[in-house]
């Protein structure tokens, strides 16, 4: 058992949920996280172990304003949608994100089998995240302290 500063992402706690609210949660449903550079302490970059289900989706498609994002298919098959349309992505393929790009983005799981990918993100605490398919924004925070608000600002409900 290797012990801190290596760990084993399989003693990970894998956390299902998400910070959006509902009704905007649904898209998540099926997909859990390991948090790997959390439980290491760091903190100016995030990588997790994500899981979807199948029917699952990554996120709601969106797009950073300070956050550099990349993604790598490590199990199954998921499908890429942003501005531009659909690709597949599988095994051994990347995707990458520049922060400030209004290009929404997501990953959803389409298949009949468990797909894994690895995400990697800066952790810019200036960054809004947007959502250009719903009338949502994200104000920085992480996590729980995320703020979610209408687009023009206004509170949800």
């Amino acid at each position: 058992m290797p012990k801190v500063p290596a760990l084993d992402p399989g003693t990970i706690e894998s956390l299902a949920g998400t910070s959006y609210p509902a009704p905007f949660d649904k898209a998540t449903q099926g997909r859990t996280k390991r948090r790997l550079t959390q439980a290491l302490g760091l903190t100016r970059f995030g990588v997790n172990i994500t899981e979807m289900a199948p029917g699952g989706g990554s996120a709601l498609r969106h797009w950073h304003s300070h956050e550099d994002e990349f993604v790598y298919v490590l199990k199954g098959e998921v499908v890429l949608v942003t501005d531009d349309g659909e690709q597949t992505l599988r095994p051994g393929m990347c995707a990458g994100f520049p922060a400030g790009k209004p290009d929404g983005h997501c990953l959803q799981n389409r298949s009949d089998e468990i797909a894994v990918i690895i995400e990697v993100g800066s952790r810019d605490m200036d960054d809004a995240c947007h959502y250009p398919d719903d009338d949502l924004l994200c104000k920085p925070g992480r996590y729980e302290n995320a703020v979610f608000t209408k687009k023009d600002g206004t509170p949800l409900g």
